[in-house]
């Protein structure tokens, strides 16, 4: 049996590497036929918003905008709700597809069985 994998990215460009970093493992899995869920926290949150991702560059990396699209390809992405609430951004603010939770849902994720999860 595969688990899932659920990646939890906190930091926004200041961490360039680290956010790198979350996605990087979140879409390799995904593109690897791995139940993916990426949660966006933090600065992390203003990627979740159009046009976002594709001005972030990391030299040697992957475009962040591809390995975001290859998430939501096939797995699920999310923004958290309070971080979405403290940057005034609703689900229409985002990139279809990608929705708006709180801690309830990240924790009903994590505690399921055969659950990996992972924070950057």
């Amino acid at each position: 049996m595969t688990r899932s994998l659920v990646v939890k990215v906190t930091c926004g460009p200041e961490e360039a590497e680290r956010l790198n970093q979350g996605f990087t493992v979140a879409a390799t899995a995904a593109a690897s036929g791995v139940a993916v869920s990426l949660w966006l926290t933090g600065d992390a949150t203003w990627f979740g918003m159009p046009g976002r991702a594709e001005g972030f560059s990391l030299e040697g990396a992957t475009p962040l905008a591809d390995l975001l699209a290859t998430v939501l390809a096939a797995g699920q992405v999310t923004v958290c709700s309070q971080c979405a609430g403290r940057r005034s951004l609703t689900e229409a603010d985002l990139i279809p597809g990608i929705r708006v939770a709180g801690a309830a849902v990240f924790t009903e994720e994590v505690l399921q069985d055969d659950v990996q999860a992972l924070v950057y």
